[in-house]
């Protein structure tokens, strides 16, 4: 695990010489585009920290590798927000203004990002928010590379009770915003699907003992636990889970699993488990196979990759691609490029809606099982929800 405090990395600079040679754009040595990342590296969700980085730098090594941007070569800057809303805006404030990014990459919870939000539109700084999340932001400076509930959580619930597994729910996650409202979301899809939604509940992060509310869940009559709760508590509360035996009497629904999970609730743990998820990394897809096989190649090959790698470094492309379609580097220029823009990401076609700033892509549902997550599901590609009213 990186411990990071500030650390400043020029991704790939031996990669990113100049190769006019072979009918690339060399880069100007004295020329770069400044990305900032606050994410966190620290505070319970290093592990989503972990994943954003290792796909902006796999995105800035290609980027550099092939010229660059606009002959600008790419540097990332990363920041640790200790998964702190306030740390975030501190460290946002710091890399626009002293360090001078184009634009900022991160953070994961939806309170990190609503606390930075105010910062960005005063500093005119696009963020590149590629974490799954409940959807409601019209913003010029944001862009959402990741899903909002109509995309992840909208065909899981119609799909558990085709399946016959279960049309009655008991909604547990964390106590901040993005459990609270992809609940109220979830709630009327429920309904919509003549389910019942018999519990909910939140909890603080930190809470080592979970058994009351395993005992409520359990008593409950759910067939289903809508699951919310991110990270190593997350982790926990699976493990506490089986150990009570609720896995044997509801299946979990857990909205946000990724592969970063695996193999971390004890082996033969947390089998049987749903998502509706941008990218299953054992899928079949020749896209797909490729962007593991290249994160392999450079993290090695026990390297997880999960859709936060995906997003993240789709984000950074969508980046190349808008400021040579702008054709200048300039901060209204890349939101004006990306805004529309259509382009090609490891699982398919995507495209950057220019009303809102959300992605169209492929979908899946995932489920568990060996030890590992298998698609169960091609979705297609799942249009956003339209988030200005």
């Amino acid at each position: 695990m990186i411990s990071i405090t500030r650390r400043k990395l020029l991704v790939s600079a031996s990669a990113a010489v100049a190769v006019s040679s072979i009918g690339m754009p060399a880069i100007a040595a004295s020329k770069t585009i400044k990305i900032g990342a606050v994410q966190p590296f620290s505070g319970g969700l290093e592990l989503f920290g972990k994943q954003a980085q290792v796909g902006l730098d796999l995105a800035a090594a290609e980027i550099n590798a092939g010229g660059g941007i606009l002959g600008h070569k790419v540097e990332m800057l990363y920041e640790d927000n200790k998964t702190d809303p306030k740390t975030s805006v501190e460290r946002a404030r710091k890399v626009i203004q002293r360090d001078d990014a184009m634009a900022i990459s991160g953070p994961i919870t939806s309170a990190a990002r609503d606390a930075m939000a105010g910062t960005m539109k005063r500093l005119k700084t696009p963020l590149l928010y590629a974490t799954n999340y409940e959807g409601g932001i019209c913003d010029r400076y944001l862009f959402s590379f990741n899903t909002v509930p109509n995309q992840d959580t909208a065909p899981l619930i119609p799909y558990l009770k085709e399946q016959g597994i279960g049309n009655s729910y008991y909604m547990f996650g964390a106590d901040y915003v993005w459990p609270r409202n992809m609940f109220k979301a979830a709630g009327e899809m429920i309904k919509q699907v003549g389910g019942d939604a018999l519990g909910e509940e939140y909890t603080p992060f930190g809470v080592k003992d979970f058994s009351s509310v395993i005992r409520k869940i359990a008593n409950s009559g759910a067939k289903i636990l809508l699951f919310a709760l991110p990270g190593a508590d997350g982790i926990t509360f699976i493990k506490q889970a089986e150990e009570f035996g609720l896995m044997k009497k509801v299946t979990v629904a857990f909205l946000g699993f990724a592969e970063t999970y695996l193999g971390a609730f004890g082996a033969g743990k947390g089998e049987g488990m749903y998502a509706g998820l941008p990218m299953v990394a054992n899928s079949k897809e020749a896209g797909v196979q490729e962007f593991v096989s290249k994160i392999r190649k450079r993290e090695g090959d026990d390297a997880i990759v999960s859709f936060y790698v995906m997003t993240h470094y789709n984000s950074l492309m969508a980046v190349k691609a808008g400021m040579e379609r702008a054709g200048k580097v300039d901060k209204e220029a890349l939101i004006d490029g990306m805004a529309g823009l259509s382009f090609d990401i490891p699982t398919g076609k995507a495209s950057i809606s220019a009303e809102d700033h959300h992605v169209a892509m492929n979908m899946y549902i995932g489920k568990t099982g060996g030890g590992t997550l298998n698609v169960e599901k091609e979705l297609g590609l799942i249009e956003p929800s339209r988030q200005c009213s």
